[in-house]
């Protein structure tokens, strides 16, 4: 039996699981300017599944794709802010 699909599937739900409360956290504390925090463990993590083996070239495309979504949704998040569908930060100004 092979058990390697079903671990990559866990693995994928508890990535992306993580990236939603990550972005909101980071959005709400500094803002969209911190996307590279985001983007930039991205790339690397695309850079490793290029030369890992099949389970972790896997583990490291999902973690990769995750974050680059979350770098998108950094913005979308920021979007939601400035329309009030989420909470703002009181201590921080919001400029468009």
């Amino acid at each position: 039996m092979n058990w390697e699909g079903l671990f990559l599937g866990f693995a994928a739900f508890l990535i992306i699981g993580l990236c939603h409360p990550l972005v909101a956290k980071l959005e709400y504390h500094f803002g969209k300017k911190v996307w590279p925090v985001l983007f930039i463990p991205g790339v690397i993590f695309l850079i490793c599944s290029f030369f890992s083996n099949e389970t972790y070239s896997v583990l490291f495309g999902i973690f990769a794709f995750a974050m680059f979504w979350s770098s998108i949704e950094m913005f979308k998040q920021h979007e939601r802010a400035l329309k009030g569908q989420v909470k703002k930060n009181p201590d921080r100004t919001y400029n468009e």
